[in-house]
This record gives structure tokens, C-alpha cells and sequence, in this order.
């Protein structure tokens, strides 16, 4: 009998007229009406008053939204960025290592070119010093070889010179003789008369005795 009642009262109600909704102007109407009503809705089930990144209900999310974006961040990391990161680094060391390599061969020749001009230039001096030594022998020989040809020289002609004298000397001597005999014979015959010659010559030897 209820179950009857009930049915026939839903039957009626669907017979009723609708209520006539108020006219919505088309212009004026709020767009975004239904919207603020979700809103408004959801806001109302969930609004829990905490902040969403630290509801404990939004973890589950969170988390697997952080392991998508972990996991993307490091496939872009490892396959784009790090290669060519670590490309950049390498060329970077190949081109250190090569300026390095260039710059200990620079040192290198620098190294032996100084070695080799100090030892030039030993050998220089030493020629040098060589040279000197040559020539002041060769003057010092020529020097003593000279003066010794001027001393040979110098005693010939003293000798020589002294070999004149003497001979000079002696022919000087010679003619002493002659000349005093004939002096005396002169001052003799003016004095006492003529007088003979060997007369004058034996009282001029006497008297050199």
C-alpha cells in the first residue's frame, strides 16, 4: 500500500509545470559562473587548510612527479649535456696538454741553444786565447830572432871597427918612427947643421928605449 503511495506520487511530479527560470541576459551573463561554482565546490571537499606541497594527501604525487622529473633531468643530463660537457673538457686538456708539449719543446731548444752558444763561445775564447798565445811566440821569437841578427851585426861591425883601429893604430906606429926621425933631423940640422939621417933614427930609437 506505501509502495503504491510512493509510486504514484513520483508519477505526479514529473506531470507539474516547470517554474519558468529567471531570463539570463545573454550579454551580461558570467562566463565564468560555473566555473567559480566548481571551484567553490572542489574547494569545499578538499580544502584542508594546509598548503598543498605539504599536504600529506599530495605526497603520492609529488613523489612520482619528482622521479619523472629526476629521471628526465638526468636522460638530458647523461645523454645531451654531460657528453658534450665532457667533449668540451676533453678538447680543453688536448689543447693544455699540446700548449704544455709546445711550450717544453720551446724550452728545450732554448735550453740548447744556450748550451750550444756557451759552448761556442768557449771554444772562441779558447781559440782566442790560443791565437795570442801564438802570437805573442812568434813576436817574442821574431823579436829575439831580430835582436840577436842586430847583437851578430852590432859585434861585427865592432870588430871589425876595432880590427881598423888597431890596424890604423899600427900603421900609425909605423910612421911614428919616421916621423919623429925626420922632425928631429929638421930641428937638428937647423940647430947644429946638417946632420945624416941614421944618425937621427938611432938617437930616436935610443930614445924610445
Amino acid at each position: 500500500m506505501m509502495a503504491t503511495q510512493a509510486y504514484a506520487q513520483e508519477a505526479v511530479v514529473p506531470a507539474e509545470e516547470p517554474v519558468a527560470a529567471p531570463a539570463v541576459d545573454a550579454i551580461h551573463a558570467d562566463p565564468t559562473a560555473d566555473t567559480h561554482a566548481t571551484t567553490e565546490a572542489h574547494g569545499g571537499e578538499h580544502d584542508t587548510g594546509v598548503f598543498p606541497p605539504f599536504d600529506p594527501a599530495t605526497f603520492p604525487s609529488q613523489l612520482l612527479w619528482l622521479a619523472i622529473t629526476f629521471g628526465a633531468l638526468y636522460l638530458v643530463m647523461s645523454r645531451i649535456a654531460l657528453p658534450r660537457i665532457g667533449g668540451i673538457l676533453e678538447n680543453r686538456k688536448s689543447i693544455i696538454d699540446a700548449d704544455l708539449a709546445a711550450a717544453d719543446a720551446s724550452r728545450q731548444k732554448t735550453d740548447a741553444a744556450i748550451a750550444a752558444y756557451e759552448a761556442a763561445l768557449a771554444a772562441a775564447k779558447a781559440k782566442a786565447q790560443g791565437i795570442a798565445n801564438e802570437s805573442r811566440e812568434a813576436i817574442q821569437a821574431d823579436l829575439a830572432a831580430k835582436r840577436s841578427a842586430v847583437e851578430a851585426d852590432l859585434t861585427a861591425k865592432v870588430s871589425a871597427a876595432e880590427a881598423r883601429i888597431m890596424t890604423t893604430k899600427t900603421e900609425a906606429l909605423t910612421h911614428v918612427d919616421e916621423i919623429a926621425t925626420e922632425t928631429a933631423q929638421t930641428v937638428v940640422s937647423q940647430l947644429v947643421g946638417d946632420v945624416s939621417a941614421d944618425s937621427v933614427r938611432a938617437a930616436v930609437a935610443k930614445a924610445k928605449e
